[in-house]
């Protein structure tokens, strides 16, 4: 970009003799490698910034977007290689696996692959990922071993009618049809043990059925709760590269799917499986070439599963994919529904809704195609089978090798063997479902956090408030952030941080409140590195009043009562009386008790911040930060914020950022940031007084001020003159 940051064409090289840079109207200018000659890259407010300088003064300097700024780094980092060999006389030192063979961005000498240019690989789920669930079903092994126990008895009682088939038809229907007499308590004791043998049946199924249903549901809250309980001590780096539409499908659907596979399905399956392997018995027991007649269409089937076992893995991993896109623009569009209908994005929104939709349906269409010929062809290969059957059946009677009632018995349980195997082919798209659905579970519980929790931690008993931070840098992704702090703050002492937008102020802020763990250096309280301090521990020292206050849907005591769910009503009223919130809070309908909106509907903006200070006063926070707490409210509002921070700083180590310097006045020190690096630290007086980088800073801002007066000025004017 050119110096008004208009979109030109340009370029800039580095070669092994000199630097190159070509400018929008083709014009070359060339900076031969020589001592002194350095380069320098930053970003500030959005926008990357390349300068060449040399002992007198700046060469050139270039801007970027910063979807150029892996190829800025690559190009300062070869500058800095062959400047250092220009002037030493040595060779370049090249190091192995110094940049990206992909991207070229720079590498550290331990880093096998490219964070930055490594994409997610949608690989299909593998069906043994649902073996790791095992870990979720150890508590329930007991429970499992009764129900696998219930399910074996139940169905040895369920292949008991056709072997008591087979004399019936033989003793007694039979020679009745030919005329011979039959006895009647015969007859009833067949019929009883038909009867026995249902009623068992039926008892056992019900048994297993409930037993495995109640440790399935089990086993999926488990599984729900381990994963939401795994989120939430994730760092905000994870939660800023996924969409909440996603996650809430994986927790929710993805979890509840797993559920009804373990309670239905895979009890369907094991079912199967052992009325497959019993019914073989009986029929190689009743007769051996029979049976083996009936294994003619197995192959077929083995193979139709095989041949299409790998398009639906691939295909239901796509469906969880594109479903989660679904629901991630109902996420996205329901809670801003507000600014949806400020822009009239009604129709925008619906269309996007509806592309995410039908390419939902697109790919369960793939998926039915395939699946709408793998059923009717299994069907059709278990009827050829039971016609074979048949017909060898016939022939074998015909022989006079086997009695009619063998051959019904035959029949019967062939059917049961092909209707089950007929069940096993179908769970097949279930399974891939359910490890589709394990796959993406697993892949929140196998992420680590990048702020880990100590192996070795640190209690603090007491906390004084004391902030060290040495050598202080961070790299977001490819762009470094903030770059050498050093900075102590005193016990009680307020600090306010003052630069401009996208200097490093907000960062600096998350890194003492450890969301992120600093890339280099350390950050220190009452001298033990935060990192060695448990997470949850150490942020309970920790009062943090941002600049756009969020509350849950509840009342209001439980809003402010959210840092201390056991604190009593008066302390919620203390509370409350300090932050300025009591009187507004009583004028509600149901005063501490009325109902918050989701996000704080209801409320204004000052109020919502009002109950926000609340909030970090309940918790008596030995650390308070201020995240621009009052950016976002009028004047007078203002007022009311500001009287309800005076007695939240009192005694406390405080660190304010404040989009307006006047804020920030009861400040013992300021700290100005630009580019990431300290640049200047003092109070108000002082800094004025050294009319450097703060002193810019007041002097714009007060300038704005000035001019946003005179339009309040001019706007009042033409108002008096309409209305004479």
């Amino acid at each position: 970009m050119d110096h008004q940051l208009h979109f030109v064409q340009g370029l800039v090289l580095v070669t092994n003799r000199r630097v190159l840079s070509r400018a929008p109207d083709a014009s070359w200018r060339s900076w031969a490698y020589q001592p002194g000659l350095a380069m320098h890259l930053y970003d500030h407010a959005g926008v990357g910034h390349l300068e060449l300088l040399d002992s007198q003064g700046r060469l050139a300097h270039w801007c970027f977007t910063l979807a150029c700024n892996l190829h800025a780094i690559r190009v300062v980092d070869q500058f800095q290689i062959h400047q250092t060999s220009c002037v030493s006389g040595e060779p370049p030192v090249l190091p192995e696996g110094h940049v990206c063979p992909s991207c070229k961005a720079p590498l550290a000498p331990d880093q096998d692959e490219c964070p930055i240019c490594t994409k997610v690989i949608h690989t299909p789920p593998s069906t043994w990922t649902l073996f790791r669930l095992w870990r979720f079903a150890k508590p329930y092994r007991g429970q499992l071993f009764a129900g696998l126990v219930l399910t074996l008895l139940g169905t040895a009682a369920s292949l008991v009618p056709p072997y008591l088939a087979m004399p019936l038809m033989d003793e007694v229907l039979i020679p009745f049809q030919n005329g011979q007499h039959i006895e009647p308590m015969v007859v009833a004791g067949y019929l009883a043990g038909l009867f026995g043998a249902a009623l068992l049946a039926w008892g056992l199924s019900w048994a297993k059925t409930y037993i495995l249903a109640l440790v399935s549901e089990r086993i999926g809250a488990d599984l729900r709760t381990t994963t939401y309980d795994h989120l939430l001590r994730m760092s905000l780096e994870y939660f800023g590269g996924k969409r909440t539409g996603d996650l809430m499908s994986r927790i929710g659907s993805e979890s509840d799917r797993i559920c009804v596979f373990l309670s239905l399905h895979l009890l369907d399956f094991a079912s199967d499986v052992l009325m497959l392997v019993m019914t073989a018995v009986i029929l190689i027991s009743i007769n051996p070439w029979l049976a083996l007649v009936t294994l003619v269409p197995l192959p077929f089937i083995v193979w139709m599963i095989r041949s299409v076992r790998f398009r639906l893995q691939t295909g239901f991993e796509k469906i969880d994919r594109v479903w989660s896109a679904v629901t991630s623009v109902l996420a996205d569009t329901i809670p801003g529904v507000r600014v949806v209908k400020a822009f009239a994005q009604e129709d925008r929104e619906s269309a996007r809704f509806r592309e995410a939709n039908k390419q939902n349906l697109a790919v369960n269409d793939r998926i039915n195609k395939i699946w709408s010929v793998f059923a009717p062809s299994i069907s059709l290969m278990t009827e050829l089978g039971l016609l074979v059957v048949w017909g060898f059946g016939i022939w074998l009677v015909s022989k006079s090798e086997i009695t009619v009632g063998v051959l019904m018995a035959f029949i019967s349980y062939i059917s049961r063997f092909y209707g089950r195997l007929d069940s096993m082919s179908r769970i097949v798209s279930v399974t891939e479902k359910s490890a589709s659905a394990a796959k993406r579970i697993f892949d929140i519980l196998d992420h680590v956090s990048s702020v880990p929790e100590p192996t070795q931690p640190v209690k603090l008993t007491h906390v004084q408030g004391r902030i060290e931070l040495s050598d202080v840098s961070f790299r977001y992704g490819n762009r470094e952030v903030n770059k050498g702090i050093n900075l102590t703050i005193n016990p009680g002492e307020m600090i306010g941080l003052v630069g401009h937008s996208g200097s490093g102020k907000s960062t600096l802020v998350n890194l003492i409140c450890r969301f992120y763990d600093v890339s280099e250096g350390s950050i220190k309280v009452d001298g033990v590195d935060v990192r060695a301090l448990p997470v949850a521990d150490y942020r309970r020292h920790i009062g943090l009043v941002l600049q756009e206050p969020f509350l849950f849907f509840g009342t209001i005591a439980e809003n402010i009562a959210y840092g201390k769910p056991h604190a009593t009503r008066a302390e919620i009223i203390a509370a409350a009386r300090a932050a300025h919130a009591h009187e507004f809070i009583l004028r509600l309908a149901q005063g501490y008790d009325s109902m918050v909106g989701e996000r704080g509907q209801g409320l204004s903006g000052g109020e919502r911040q009002r109950i926000s200070i609340a909030r970090a006063l309940l918790i008596d926070p030995r650390i308070l930060i201020l995240d621009e707490a009052t950016s976002s409210v009028d004047s007078e509002t203002e007022k009311e914020i500001q009287n309800a921070l005076e007695n939240l700083v009192k005694g406390r180590t405080t660190i304010a950022i404040a989009h307006r310097l006047s804020t920030l006045h009861r400040a013992d020190r300021l700290v100005v940031l630009d580019r990431g690096q300290v640049v200047e630290v003092g109070t108000h007086d002082a800094l004025m007084a050294a009319q450097g980088a703060y002193f810019n800073l007041y002097e714009a801002q007060a300038r704005n001020m000035d001019v946003d007066m005179d339009d309040r000025s001019q706007v009042r004017l033409n108002d008096r003159k309409n209305d004479k």
